[in-house]
């Protein structure tokens, strides 16, 4: 492994903010830091105060800034261009600094749709999204925007659900009861660890036996009750670790100019999701 340069005035600072920080992305890009024996450092914040936070990024230089939500909608009016993936869904999660310009994407939808078109799924695949979040919006974005058109969006909430669908084209449902498909998704906390639902699964035995395809947004863990059921059914699973690795890939490139290679990727994300 390279040896990454010592902590010095020249190191540059990639940063996230999110309501609640956690380590996966700091874990993740310095692992890549050491590896690739670049110099910068990577830090997670939380603030109550958005705006001024993102002026800091201007000011100080800060070279890249990952956003969570809360606040994905709130920065659109705090930087100066966004590009396809951050316009075609009104949501940003990415800013590059380029000299006081802040320039802003949203890798999510970027790594959904990549991830949809690697796995080769049919555009003609009716499927079920279970979810109406910043994230779900993203995902049902770049499944409609790969030429996908029979969605069914189910959000408990009618009122962010119904419009999530309507703004796609997709039908939208309260409850999964009942309900099949070829492709069935997961973009809700269910099964996610440490969750109030940790152990739930986000659709029915049944519904799992009908699918050809399961993808679970949800990556701590890698293997939900979701994705363990599935597997154990014999169906191709697309997995929230690949998802979160995709996207924080590229956020790397888009920080540090560097494309670290899929073995990278992978390493870097298992480290990131071993404590």
């Amino acid at each position: 492994m390279p040896l990454k340069p010592a902590l010095n005035k020249d190191t540059r600072l990639c940063i996230s903010l999110a309501a609640r920080p956690s380590n996966l992305g700091t874990r993740f890009h310095n692992y890549l830091y050491a590896e690739l024996g670049l110099d910068f450092i990577y830090k997670a914040f939380t603030t109550t105060d958005i705006a001024t936070a993102i002026g800091g990024v201007r000011a100080l230089g800060i070279r890249g800034c990952s956003v969570s939500m809360p606040f994905k909608e709130d920065v659109i009016a705090l930087v100066d261009e966004m590009d396809a993936s951050a316009t075609a869904i009104r949501s940003i999660n990415t800013i590059v600094n380029d000299e006081g310009c802040l320039r802003a994407s949203n890798t999510d939808y970027i790594a959904a749709a990549e991830l949809i078109r690697a796995r080769g799924i049919d555009p003609a695949t009716p499927f079920l999204l279970r979810g109406s979040g910043g994230m779900a919006k993203a995902v049902a974005a770049a499944f409609r925007d790969s030429g996908f058109e029979q969605g069914t969006l189910i959000a408990r909430n009618e009122s962010k659900g119904r419009a999530l669908a309507d703004e796609l084209g997709f039908r939208w449902v309260a409850e999964p009861t009942g309900l099949t498909a070829p492709l069935i998704v997961n973009v809700t906390p269910i099964g996610m660890a440490g969750g109030a639902e940790s152990n739930d699964s986000a659709y029915s035995d049944a519904a799992i036996a009908a699918a050809t395809t399961v993808f679970d947004v949800v990556a701590l863990p890698a293997e939900t009750p979701l994705i363990r059921a599935a597997r154990a059914a014999g169906k191709v699973v697309i997995t929230g670790a690949e998802l979160i690795a995709l996207q924080a890939a590229e956020q790397f490139e888009r920080y540090t100019g560097v494309r670290p290679t899929p073995e990278q990727i992978v390493a870097a994300s298992e480290f990131s999701r071993s404590r």
